[in-house]
């Protein structure tokens, strides 16, 4: 547990909180045992409730995996008292920790984040968290761009394996934000622990969710569209090998044909000949050339 103090309010920062530090904060501010229960289980939705001595927010950040390549929800769970804001979780927040650290180390920075209220301080950390989604968003536009650039130069096999990765990031990322509006469309209805005069900040805070699901169902359709011509090429290579490989099938049936019949007669013209092999071999060949003329006669090649 770390904790920032100044002569406004206090914040306390839990990272993985143990059944010691929920039962501390229990007692020290008197939380609602739904609270608690909260803060003990992991919240699948985002969620907002308020109670009699406090305000309860339950959201979940994007976060990327690096090993894995794709985006998971890092809960995020908040508590605004009358003079406390409380934040907890379970996996490591870097936007959160770093903006934490910032403020304790930093004391013009404590000045101009922690010299209003807790709500004002919710504000601000929500705009932080918010602000960073757009750098990932920037990465996953380079990776379009890459991938539309790999196919067409030839490499869509490659490119199967990457499309797959990036739609996988892309469907995390929108699964994690989509539900987040209603928590912050109830921020802009009347709490007691919120002032009214933050309810503009916080619509403006819907604004910036919506730019972020813009971006992602414009990811969303490119990585489709990319995904769905890359099937379409390797499809067209696919047509083209099996018209190849029918070619020459086609080409070598009246050879094999031709084969099959002298090798069932007995005596086989020209048999006492020296040049009997050559002959039919030029029989053969004749076959195949007449074969191809049609085809071309036909326009199948």
């Amino acid at each position: 547990m770390q904790e920032i103090k100044t002569e406004k309010f206090s914040w306390i920062d839990f990272a993985e909180p143990n059944a010691d530090d929920i039962l501390k904060i229990q007692k020290r501010f008197n939380l609602h045992p739904l609270v608690v229960e909260e803060f003990s289980t992991p919240t699948l939705r985002p969620k907002a409730a308020e109670y009699d001595n406090c305000v309860y927010l339950a959201i979940h950040i994007p976060l990327y995996d690096s090993e894995n390549k794709t985006t998971y929800p890092g809960e995020l769970d908040i508590v605004i008292c009358e003079n406390t804001l409380i934040t907890s979780h379970d996996v490591e927040i870097y936007q959160l920790t770093e903006f934490f650290n910032e403020l304790k180390k930093n004391k013009q920075k404590r000045e101009l984040y922690m010299n209003q209220s807790p709500g004002a301080l919710l504000r601000y950390l929500l705009e932080m968290l918010l602000e960073s989604c757009f750098p990932r968003l920037d990465h996953i536009s380079k990776k379009l761009d890459n991938i539309e650039k790999e196919i067409f130069a030839q490499h869509e096999k490659e490119m199967v394996f990457e499309i797959s990765l990036v739609k996988r990031d892309i469907l995390n990322f929108r699964r994690t934000m989509k539900p987040q509006r209603t928590v912050f469309e109830s921020l802009t209805q009347e709490h007691k622990f919120i002032e009214k005069e933050l309810r503009p900040y916080f619509q403006d805070l819907i604004g910036t969710n919506i730019r972020i699901w813009n971006m992602l169902e414009s990811a969303k359709e490119t990585i489709e569209s990319l995904e769905a011509t890359n099937n379409s090429l390797l499809s067209n290579q696919l047509d083209m090998t099996m018209k190849v490989l029918t070619i020459f099938s086609a080409i070598l049936l009246p050879l094999t044909v031709y084969s099959n019949i002298m090798s069932m007669s007995t005596n086989i013209p020209f048999h006492t000949s020296p040049l009997a092999f050559w002959f039919h071999v030029s029989i053969m060949l004749a076959l195949a050339v007449f074969t191809f003329i049609i085809f071309k006669l036909k326009k199948w090649l």
